[in-house]
């Protein structure tokens, strides 16, 4: 039994094959036969460019940026905290 190796194409390519389901009006099935594709992965492609055309998924600047931030939020809550910790240290201290 061999192991099946997942083949990654350029998005130049994935835009392309979009292209032609979308702006073509090709069917995904005779495209993805054109291009030497499954229509499944075909499928997919065309399934992710709508959800980013309409705005429903996150490019890979925003989701950088999205992870970014929250590592920035979880710095910040756990300095909030010690500061929080430090002066009722330094109150009790004053007393």
């Amino acid at each position: 039994m061999t192991k099946r190796t997942n083949k990654h194409y350029p998005v130049e390519f994935k835009q392309e094959a979009v292209a032609l389901v979308i702006e073509q009006d090709y069917s995904i099935v005779q495209a993805a036969a054109s291009l030497g594709i499954t229509d499944k992965l075909l499928y997919n492609w065309v399934a992710k460019h709508k959800q980013q055309a309409q705005g429903d998924t996150l490019t890979g600047d925003e989701r950088a940026e999205l992870i970014q931030l929250r590592k920035d939020n979880k710095r910040l809550q756990m300095e909030r905290e010690i500061l929080k910790k430090a002066s009722a240290f330094f109150a009790k201290e004053m007393k």
